[in-house]
């Protein structure tokens, strides 16, 4: 059996599992006696084990038995749940993430795990040496099975089509560890020589484990003793196999000893003994599994037919056929719908990425004597895919820096009549086109005389420079490169890696950050990101020759203004918008196009947060679909240009930032 066909569903349903076993082992060490919770955790642990030792990772099986060892204790209440057991369990939990982490990665999945396995025995066996224990199989006497009539005259059939019917017995080794995932073997190895007619124990207690180290399979084949023997003993941890010719029963079984048939070969049960019921209904997939890399195939084929459609949109307004303008509309009403759900495919939800933290909150503030607890809002709040795969590192790192540097140490804390525990927030939300994430923690704030002092020391500005320094310029220098506040080397701080790290990949995401803080009442680090990398709405505009596209979310309205309305303030143009002096951009100053006088201006109205601008062009074309495409290593860095699109002649038109537009 090929397994590698099925390592991308292994590591999908891990990842889920071990965000379930994390979740659950936070509100296990608050609860310890919620049965609830601890059964959670068990399933999840189970489960695990048997997906890991279908799969070969020995290491992962074999760390997840010993939890489920620990856990059965705690289940059955023949021992109670302790603070030890609770940090060894997330030990475990981050060891098994670091496993199917390198598994993703082309990796083994190996692990050294012997000190947490340790742990869990001398809470399983406190009182005893902890050692493998191993004893001589005894020997199975073989008996012969007793079928109903249905069972007896599949048998009868295929004896009469040549196959030969055998009991098989199957010897387990005396320490087999994961006896359902090899009896998933077994079955999977007869599949290939014939068919499973019945199983014993029955195919539910199989799968439970319910049996000591051997069982029985009902087996018709064309193959030869031997074939069976050799193919069976593939199987690692089986011990011994007999095998012994079926003889039909005279009188068929009573109803307390019939077994349950076991899936046909073409079935291809996802487990050992999944069994088929037919008085079950069946339960429609609501969900299925899609690799990214087909959706990116769709996504780019989509994207070069929005710029068709555009080409065509152009040609049928040259041609003026009513008939051709009708087909484009429906058409673009088509298209619409497809992009909607297009987009969609590629929006998860932030939560995957948010349910790393409450343990690594935990972990941390202990490392450092700190008493943190962490509210999160907004998890379920969708990104695009790919912003997804890579928002995780700058989390981190911004989470540790809050609890390393932004919330006081206990002490400290009292001192400042602050309640002991500190409060660490993780936010995401919607706001237009972009997602936007905070990290607010309840701590002393961002002292700006020390940060420039030792911007001062590290030769990062003059003092000049740091004369003029605002306060929110001065925030910013936490992401200068090599800044750090740390005073002394720690496994969290003081290694040389800053912010700059964390600016650097949200700025390569298409993203910002800022920082707002109080002295004495917290921080709050904020992220902006795009919804979506691919296709917006945009309104196209003309600057002098130039065709350029401000997105549409960004947009409040148009507008005329002549130049008798256009006023001075601080020695800058505003205008009178319902009765706010809004201040007036003119791009063409900004890309450094040719000043034109005119008597009146188009204006486009947009936003950023709280603050409003008129962005002065020389004429408005229309709203159009886009595709967003990257400038390139290159071209980067253009101010205020997040991007280009491919218009519908052919022509490059470039993507203004409103929002970098509103922070000058």
């Amino acid at each position: 059996m090929d397994l590698n066909e099925y390592l991308g569903l292994f590591l999908d349903e891990s990842i889920e599992h071990l965000q379930a076993i994390n979740s659950s082992l936070l509100v296990f060490e608050q609860r310890l006696d919620d049965e609830a919770v601890i059964d959670q955790i068990f399933r999840s642990a189970h489960t695990l084990k048997g997906m890991a030792g279908t799969m070969g990772y020995d290491a992962i099986a074999d760390l997840t038995h010993e939890m489920e060892s620990a856990l059965d204790l705690v289940r059955s209440k023949t021992q109670p749940a302790t603070p030890e057991l609770i940090d060894v369990l997330f030990v475990a939990a981050e060891q098994l993430e670091t496993m199917v982490e390198d598994i993703s990665q082309g990796g083994t999945g190996k692990l050294d795990v012997a000190t947490t396995v340790v742990r869990l025995k001398q809470f399983i066996q406190p009182d005893a040496e902890v050692k493998a224990v191993t004893k001589d199989p005894e020997p199975t006497v073989v008996k012969n099975f007793e079928c109903d009539v249905y069972s007896e005259s599949v048998v009868r059939q295929s004896m009469a089509s040549g196959y030969q019917a055998y009991v098989i017995t199957v010897e387990l080794s005396a320490d087999v560890i994961l006896k359902a995932a090899r009896v998933y073997m077994v079955f999977d190895r007869l599949q290939h020589l014939g068919d499973v007619i019945l199983s014993n124990p029955t195919s539910d207690e199989l799968e439970q484990e319910q049996f000591e180290t051997s069982f029985d399979v009902l087996f018709v084949t064309m193959k030869s003793e031997q074939d069976i023997q050799e193919e069976i003993k593939s199987v690692s941890e089986v011990a011994q196999v007999l095998i012994q010719p079926f003889e039909v029963s005279v009188e068929p079984a009573t109803a307390a000893t019939l077994l349950e048939p076991v899936k046909k070969a073409d079935d291809t049960p996802s487990t050992p003994v999944e069994t088929a019921n037919e008085s079950q209904t069946p339960v429609a997939a609501k969900t299925i599994r899609v690799n990214l890399e087909r959706i990116d195939r769709l996504m780019n084929l989509f994207e070069e037919f929005i710029i068709d459609r555009g080409r065509l949109e152009r040609i049928a307004a040259e041609v003026g056929s009513s008939d051709l303008t009708e087909t484009v509309e429906r058409i673009k009403r088509g298209t619409n719908e497809l992009q909607s759900l297009v987009l969609t495919l590629r929006m998860m939800p932030i939560e995957q990425v948010f349910n790393r933290f409450p343990r690594m909150v935990r972990s941390v503030s202990k490392d450092v004597g700190k008493n943190i607890k962490l509210h999160i809002t907004g998890a379920e709040t969708e990104l695009d895919r790919t912003v997804i795969d890579e928002i995780g590192d700058p989390l981190v790192h911004l989470i540790r820096n809050a609890v390393d540097h932004g919330i006081e140490n206990k002490a400290d804390r009292i001192l400042a009549g602050k309640p002991v525990e500190g409060n660490l927030s993780l936010r995401a939300y919607h706001s237009g086109n972009r997602v936007f994430i905070e990290i607010e923690d309840d701590g002393a704030g961002i002292n700006h005389e020390r940060v420039t002092k030792i911007a001062l020391e590290k030769g990062l500005l003059t003092e000049e420079e740091a004369a003029l320094l605002t306060p929110e310029e001065a925030s910013m220098l936490l992401f200068a490169p090599g800044f750090s506040t740390a005073e002394t080397v720690t496994d969290l701080s003081g290694r040389g890696v800053g912010l700059d790290v964390v600016k650097s990949k949200i700025e390569s995401l298409g993203g910002e950050v800022f920082v707002e803080t109080r002295r004495g009442e917290g921080t709050i680090f904020r992220i902006s990101l795009p919804l979506t990398l691919s296709i917006i709405s945009a309104m196209l505009v003309k600057l002098g020759e130039e065709t350029y596209a401000i997105p549409l979310t960004a947009i409040i309205e148009t507008t005329a203004l002549k130049q008798d309305v256009i006023l001075q303030a601080h020695r800058e143009k505003v205008f009178d918008f319902r009765g706010q002096l809004v201040p007036l951009i003119s791009l063409n100053e900004v890309y450094g196009l040719p000043q034109v006088e005119s008597e009146a201006y188009s204006v486009v109205v947009v936003r950023s947060g709280e603050k409003l601008a008129g962005l002065m062009v020389s004429e408005l074309i229309g709203q159009q679909e886009i595709v967003m495409k990257p400038l390139g290593s290159y071209l980067e860095g253009i101010r205020a240009i997040s991007g280009a699109t491919i218009l519908g002649d052919g022509q490059v038109a470039l993507i203004i930032d409103s929002n970098a537009l509103l922070r000058k």
